[in-house]
């Protein structure tokens, strides 16, 4: 994909070091010292336009969020967004950082353990099958992903093509990776309104097509939740019973 940016777009990405990072590798392992905090980190790779990114670190202060992408344009574009967004919800950027950076060398700008949740929407489907290694979900990334991922690490992904998300579910499964909450059509009855959409997301379910989503549980605390979860669901409702006994 090629962008048409304005003319002056570098200097103006240049100007807001507060928000956009041109140069990450530096802040590999660092993101916190950058941030000032310990908080938790989410990151979504391949961020587009922004919406997403943005409206979900102005809804949660308490977490620090990093969206990336490898084009001016589009880092210009979110940076855009995020004003608007603290214009609408309040608060300042401070825990939102946009850096410009390829995504197939991810792991030279975040360490082992250094992020809490990862969010892939919306990714090239890439649907060439000599292009399947290209594919955000495919396993040379998702082994990326584990090693920067830490104990509570999760995979959040979202997708209008069939073909990507079954190539997923497949890919995930291969690796032995637990999947939680999967959709094969998100909104099928109403807009879910406890999830930021994408500028994508909205134009096609606007146009009534199928999203897919699901959450791959990665590091040991995350598993361990997720199954007291599902053991705490599984346990019968002993109070009547009881009632009746005493």
């Amino acid at each position: 994909m090629r962008l048409r940016g304005r003319k002056g777009i570098r200097e103006a990405l240049e100007a807001q070091p507060e928000l956009v990072v041109l140069e990450p590798e530096p802040y590999k392992g660092r993101w916190a010292e950058l941030f000032g905090n310990d908080r938790p980190i989410h990151v979504e790779l391949g961020m587009g336009k922004g919406r997403f990114i943005s409206e979900l670190s102005a809804l949660n202060p308490h977490i620090n969020y990093i969206g990336v992408d490898m084009y001016d344009e589009l880092v210009r574009r979110a940076g855009e967004k995020a004003h608007v967004s603290r214009e609408e919800h309040g608060g300042d950027l401070s825990n939102l950082r946009l850096a410009r950076f390829n995504i197939e060398l991810i792991e030279n700008i975040f360490a082992d353990g250094e992020l809490e949740r990862i969010y892939l929407n919306f990714s090239d489907p890439w649907p060439k099958k000599r292009h399947a290694r290209r594919r955000l979900t495919h396993a040379n990334f998702v082994h990326k992903y584990q090693s920067i991922l830490n104990e509570r690490g999760e995979i959040h992904f979202k997708t209008d093509s069939r073909s990507l998300f079954e190539f997923s579910l497949n890919s995930f499964a291969d690796l032995g990776l637990r999947m939680r909450n999967i959709s094969l059509d998100l909104h099928a009855e109403e807009a879910r309104t406890d999830l930021i959409m994408t500028e994508y997301e909205t134009k096609f379910y606007k146009q009534g097509m199928p999203i897919f989503r699901l959450e791959a549980v990665i590091g040991k605390e995350a598993l361990a939740a997720h199954q007291k979860q599902l053991s705490e669901r599984q346990e019968p409702e002993t109070g009547a019973e009881d009632a009746e006994d005493q």
